[in-house]
């Protein structure tokens, strides 16, 4: 059962009642909503609910009506993010597990370790124990392995998983692997569920060969009664009629399973299809349906593999599945699970700690125009790894001014729109504080919905209020609907908070799914832009102190800077061929006025990087030949 308690309640009345549930046989969890708290109570017990609802705190009390109660979307309304290591999986982010199917030796798991970790893999995966169908097959290297595997983890910074397969391996392998991994074979190996999630460590379960999706959920039901909320569900295929395949994928699973529980899904197409060749479309098919990630084999010389050669991928196939993601996930307004910190990253964050200021629980902010619910800030919480706190404000010159007098360590801002073009104030704010540098940048998708107060519907709307160009951007869609008058705002999210003030059923907002959540409002309907190929490019910047060190231990392949020509014939030629004659590709070229020169202009250039050597050379050459010189910053695009 679910129940709701009252707002506000305290803690001996918590207490009280969670005595009442536990003395009559039942688990309870207690789960903090944003809205609510409630306490998930389930057991073998029978109790009338109506005792439940009279103690003192209780709001309400609701049946769960599914077979599994603590894996149910109805206990838990908001998806579960699983901790494993330094990553998260579930949430807004597609992270990536590689690795061989099994490990063979210490020299080819530090090899293949080192390959996925700078292609993009978040977690390192190999087979200390190996259930085969033969068996006369190779069974894996046992704690051997396992000890290679921990090892190869530690070296590129990366969590590790591996599958077990007996309750007698459960403490042995406790210390070497940060997830534990429950294959196809064991879905249903009840004794083994119930000893591995009495540990209370992340675990991996993969769907059973012929297991329906409520068996499935059944299996992961075991775990949690017995101690771990960390499950992390996986679609591996299952067993058909079909036999050009090794299993048949289901990927109609992944939306199946997301209505039905709050659990993180991934899939591995390896196993999926047993095809190489078939592994990365479908890795990008599973990542469209909503996949919170993929686990795919990785082998340096496949051929020679000691276990499922045929659908291992080679690094270089993988290293293109992961900039594939990256291009992919912004469509679907997600973006791509890394590695969140290092030493260096790790000792600039407890400087800024101390340089700027700090919630209440010492927690960094960053600032970004505009009100809760805005693009900028659905951005800024996919940009940043680690726990961050987002702080609004009125204006793009109040996100520079509170980096620069410290109020906040970092500051997003939107520069470049695929429809509306550049969002040049930004730009000139950008020359205008030379303490101030890029360190990253994020895309999203802009989807606008039509957002109302609950009770409204679309022929009782008689106002909608937005940015004017979220009101020209959903043209067709508001020309369907001529009786509707269209009133510009300051801002998209803002107009959704102005409704919400507003309290009138007349009356809506075009505005991004997360300005309703902010503000308790309804979607009546979602994706009404014209163009759907729709994004916005935003920048992360810090002060100048802090960028290098920031970026230290990266591979930028992005770089952004400005300069000056003198007024002479063939100047800016002469700029641009140093940027050729170095292999700087030039993704953005614009022009902007000097400030106090009339006629006289800075140019504005984004470049890619292949070889930081070079980008650097370019520079120096740049400032023999122009008046005026600067590197905005240089980062790494899709982190």
């Amino acid at each position: 059962m679910i129940i709701v308690l009252q707002k506000n309640i305290t803690e001996r009345k918590k207490a009280n009642i969670r005595a009442f549930l536990e003395d009559r046989g039942f688990q309870v969890r207690e789960i903090v909503g944003e809205e609510e708290i409630i306490f998930g109570a389930v057991g073998k017990s029978r109790i009338d609910l109506r005792s439940v609802e009279v103690l003192d705190g209780v709001n309400s009390v609701i049946p769960i009506s599914k077979p599994y109660k603590l894996a149910s979307r109805e206990l838990k309304k908001e998806d579960t993010i699983v901790r494993a290591g330094n990553i998260k999986i579930g949430g807004n982010r597609v992270m990536a597990i590689a690795g061989p199917c099994a490990i063979e030796s210490r020299e080819r798991m530090l090899d293949i370790a080192a390959e996925v970790a700078k292609a993009g893999a978040v977690m390192l995966r190999g087979g200390a124990f190996k259930p085969r169908t033969s068996p006369y097959a190779f069974q894996g290297l046992g704690e051997k392995g396992l000890m290679y595997l921990k090892e190869a983890g530690e070296s590129v910074g990366l969590p590790v998983t591996s599958e077990i397969v007996s309750p007698v391996y459960v403490d042995m392998m406790l210390d070497y692997v940060d997830v534990y991994q429950i294959g196809a074979r064991n879905m249903q190996n009840f004794e083994l569920l119930k000893a591995v999630g009495k540990t209370g460590k992340p675990v991996m379960l993969k769907r059973g060969l012929a297991a329906t999706i409520e068996e499935w959920l059944m299996a992961a039901e075991y775990l949690m009664a017995h101690g771990t909320d960390d499950v992390i569900l996986c679609e591996r295929g299952i067993r058909t009629f079909e036999t050009y395949t090794r299993n048949t994928l289901d990927l109609s699973a992944i939306p199946v399973v997301k209505k039905l529980s709050h659990l993180p899904v991934i899939v591995d197409p390896s196993h999926g299809t047993g095809l190489r060749g078939k592994v990365l479309p479908m890795a990008l098919a599973a990542v469209a349906a909503g996949a919170d990630g993929v686990m795919v084999e990785v082998h340096t010389e496949p051929d020679k593999a000691l276990s499922d050669g045929p659908q291992s991928l080679f690094p270089e196939q993988f290293e293109k599945l992961m900039r594939d993601i990256e291009a992919l996930v912004p469509v679907i307004g997600k973006s791509v699970e890394t590695i969140p910190m290092n030493k260096q990253k790790e000792i600039v964050i407890n400087e800024l700690k101390r340089s700027t200021d700090t919630d209440d629980k010492g927690g960094l902010k960053a600032s970004f125009q505009g009100v809760p619910g805005a693009y900028s800030e659905l951005a800024l919480n996919q940009f940043f790894d680690q726990d961050i706190i987002a702080e609004p404000y009125h204006a793009f010159k109040d996100v520079f001014s509170s980096v620069m007098h410290g109020h906040t360590a970092f500051g997003v801002l939107p520069v470049e729109n695929s429809l509306a073009g550049t969002i040049n104030d930004n730009f000139d704010l950008l020359l205008s504080h030379p303490d101030i540098e890029v360190i990253g940048e994020q895309q999203i998708r802009i989807i606008h919905t039509l957002i109302t107060l609950p009770e409204a519907d679309i022929d009782s709307i008689k106002k909608v209020y937005s940015h004017p160009q979220g009101l020209a951007q959903c043209a067709d869609f508001l020309d369907r609907h001529p009786h509707i008058e269209k009133v510009p705002f300051f801002d998209t999210a803002g107009a959704a908070a102005y409704i919400k003030e507003l309290n009138d059923p007349s009356c809506a907002a075009i505005a991004g799914a997360q300005a309703a959540s902010a503000y308790g409002l309804h979607i009546l309907k979602e994706g009404i832009e014209t163009n759907p190929r729709n994004y916005t490019r935003f920048y992360i910047i810090t002060r100048e102190e802090f960028a290098k060190d920031f970026t230290a231990n990266e591979t930028p392949n992005r770089g952004v800077l400005i300069f000056s020509t003198k007024n002479k014939p063939g100047a800016l030629f002469t700029a641009l061929q140093v940027l050729s004659n170095r292999g700087v590709n030039m993704n953005k070229l614009e022009s902007r006025p000097i400030l106090g020169k009339p006629w006289e202009y800075m140019f504005f250039v984004e470049t890619e990087i292949s070889d930081i050597d070079e980008f650097h050379l370019a520079v120096q050459e740049l400032k023999a030949s122009c008046q005026t010189v600067r590197v905005l910053g240089t980062f790494t695009s899709g982190r």
